[in-house]
């Protein structure tokens, strides 16, 4: 089981050093990539002028921009909900980035009470995240939150 307080307290030292976003989340998704197993994509997808654009990543080319309500990150940005998603192939209107990618969690990030963009994470595996990831990966957000200044963001 990966060890989610550590990764957000080693985001917060990074976030010490410069809190702005770009850096922060650049370094953020190393970080859960070096320290979450079984993933083949880990990143950021932000809003820009009413889309997600995106973000800082770990991993191979991804989709540039996705629309709110389409595949899991915008619906879950439309929702305003965490999603997990067992079997992505079965997700309606799944977007299909990196064919390999199997199973995926998406959870919003927030700013000033508005949702900023989203944290992505993909896996070959079929249903490998599970209650404990979305308990652990929230904490990296709320940490995340709590760290980064988003003031530049064109929402």
């Amino acid at each position: 089981m990966p060890d989610y307080k550590l990764m957000a307290k080693q985001i917060e030292a990074l976030a010490g050093v410069c809190g702005d976003f770009l850096p922060l989340l650049s370094n953020a998704s190393a970080v859960l990539n070096e320290g979450i197993e079984r993933i083949n994509w880990v990143g950021f997808y932000l809003i820009d002028n009413g889309s997600l654009l995106l973000g800082p990543f770990q991993g191979r080319p991804a989709c540039v921009r996705i629309e709110i309500g389409k595949g899991v990150c915008g619906t879950a940005v439309r929702e305003g909900r965490l999603l997990r998603v067992e079997d992505v192939h079965r997700f309606p209107g799944h977007i299909a980035c990196d064919s390999a990618s199997r199973s995926e969690i998406v959870l919003p990030l927030c700013s000033g009470g508005r949702i900023v963009g989203v944290l992505d994470i993909d896996s070959p595996e079929k249903g490998r995240f599970s209650a404990e990831d979305e308990e652990g990966l929230s904490i990296v957000v709320s940490s995340i939150e709590a760290c980064a200044d988003f003031s530049r963001l064109r929402l």
